[in-house]
């Protein structure tokens, strides 16, 4: 067998570009001495496949041209010397080629599909778990003064909003969110949020009210200019900022005086760029301090739409409106 079945795009547009198609089956990645190839079942869907999709991001060069971050599945070859072996149930992050029925990825860069979690909900985990492991516990690092600090996550309902309520409650610090709808507020307190906060013109001043004045910890941010000043009001002080993306635009002003009056840290950090050492180490980081939680039922699943791959058209369109809450998936199981 030399083929399989893949999502493919025809050009740069919107959701009708994508086809399901017969491609050539992946190759080994040629400068990683320990990677599995993994029989897809499922796929998550990210923010960045949609900006891939539509030309407004480009993906490392020696990236799969294939969209898909991110899948579960089913080991069925191994190279190198691994502990993975053939049958094995893994979840892992990809460097692209997640929207296919066969992926080879870095074997340090999975994980064990949680037991009683379907290969769907598993699929939906390491994007997510990954980014915020970086951003809010490595570079933010979250409980670096205190064992139980305050989060503020803006866009708590998203995919990964979400995944950092859980992961931050489990660990046992205190979560504030602010969401644009509050129609999603239940969705959020239900993974754990202690406050939810309409992103409105007063948002900052609730926060501060929520914080006694103090303000919060740390700030995980994927809005960027509409979020800046007021992410500065509320950061407490020696209080750590992180960027993960920049929705509403990457222009905005901050004062240096407040920086360095409040010893803040400013930090943010793309996850597809990272070197495979570095990945290997955030799954080591997950597999140490999130996997037992998961195990413990501490972090539960947030899918909130299994689409077939067929529906691939569907499923991006679904996302763009903003209508979900949690993540969404494909799956080749639904066919």
């Amino acid at each position: 067998m030399d083929k399989m079945r893949a999502v493919v795009c025809d050009g740069t547009g919107g959701a009708e570009v994508l086809q399901l198609a017969e491609a050539a089956l992946p190759q080994p990645w040629p400068n990683l001495t320990q990677q599995v190839l993994i029989r897809v079942h499922a796929a998550g869907i990210n923010r960045p496949d949609v900006l891939q999709r539509s030309g407004l991001y480009a993906p490392p060069k020696d990236a799969s041209p294939l969209l898909g971050l991110e899948v579960a599945g089913e080991v069925v070859e191994v190279k190198g010397d691994s502990s993975w072996k053939i049958g094995d149930r893994v979840c892992a992050l990809t460097h692209g080629g997640g929207y296919a029925e066969y992926v080879w990825a870095d074997a340090r860069q999975c994980l064990p599909v949680p037991n009683g979690w379907t290969m769907a909900q598993a699929a939906s985990l390491p994007e997510t778990l990954f980014t915020v492991w970086l951003n809010v516990f490595e570079r933010a690092q979250l409980g670096l003064y205190q064992s139980s600090e305050t989060l503020l996550i803006h866009a708590g309902a998203s995919g990964i909003g979400a995944s950092a309520i859980q992961m931050a409650k489990a660990l046992g610090h205190r979560v504030i969110v602010t969401l644009r709808q509050m129609s999603k507020a239940d969705f959020c307190r239900q993974l754990g949020a202690d406050e939810v906060v309409l992103l409105d013109e007063q948002w900052s001043d609730v926060v501060l009210e929520k914080t006694a004045g103090r303000g919060v910890d740390v700030i995980l941010d994927m809005l960027g200019t509409a979020t800046a000043a007021g992410d500065m009001r509320v950061l407490a002080r020696r209080g750590r900022l992180a960027w993960i993306a920049f929705l509403t635009g990457s222009r905005m002003e901050i004062k240096v005086h407040e920086v360095m009056g409040k010893e803040a840290v400013l930090t943010g950090a793309f996850l597809r760029p990272q070197s495979p050492d570095t990945k290997a180490q955030l799954a080591q980081g997950l597999r140490e301090h999130i996997w037992p939680k998961i195990e413990q039922g501490l972090i539960v699943p947030m899918v909130h739409q299994v689409f077939a791959f067929d529906q691939v058209r569907e499923a991006h369109q679904y996302m763009e409106s903003n209508q979900h809450s949690g993540k969404l998936v494909l799956s080749w199981d639904k066919d």
